[in-house]
């Protein structure tokens, strides 16, 4: 599931997803709330003068509750991102009662995101079950080290490290 997409309706990551697991749900049931701009929910809905419709999202993910025994929610950018004016994906998170696995950039950065990221979970009582590393290229020294780090000031597991691909 894919709650909220903003872009292209033609491209996104919910598309993406449908078609490569080909899932036979509808893609407004993979993902109800679509946006036409390339931003965070809350400013691509403003601009485009909409609301986002908290409850298309939660019949979303009840229903796909029901069909699908394992179910995957893709969030928006980060917990701490606006989807309207009070409230941020990581109350979404909280609403629908599913824990998490963040995926971190692999790169220069990430150990201050990632950290962040679960302090304001753990804020929250979210169960976080691990992080992916996302994005290894192989070119950063950063890279080497960043699992190691995070993993031992936070003393979540590293579920697994990704290369990037093009």
């Amino acid at each position: 599931m894919k709650p909220i997409s903003c872009g292209s309706k033609k491209d996104n990551d919910a598309v993406y997803l449908k078609k490569l697991l080909k899932l036979k749900d509808p893609l407004e049931l993979i993902n109800p709330i679509s946006l036409p701009y390339p931003l965070a929910p809350y400013v691509a809905a403003k601009k485009a003068k909409k609301k986002v419709n908290l409850k298309k999202i939660r019949d979303s993910y009840a229903l796909l509750s029901t069909l699908h025994s394992l179910l995957i929610i893709e969030g928006a950018g980060g917990v701490l991102v606006p989807i309207r004016k009070d409230y941020l994906v990581i109350d979404l998170i909280k609403e629908l009662k599913v824990p998490t696995i963040i995926v971190a950039k692999a790169g220069l950065g990430t150990q201050n995101h990632t950290l962040l990221t679960i302090e304001a979970l753990r804020r929250r009582k979210i169960k976080i079950l691990g992080i992916i590393m996302n994005g290894f290229t192989g070119k950063e020294l950063s890279e080497e080290t960043n699992a190691e780090v995070i993993e031992r000031f936070s003393g979540v597991p590293i579920i697994t490290k990704l290369h990037w691909q093009t």
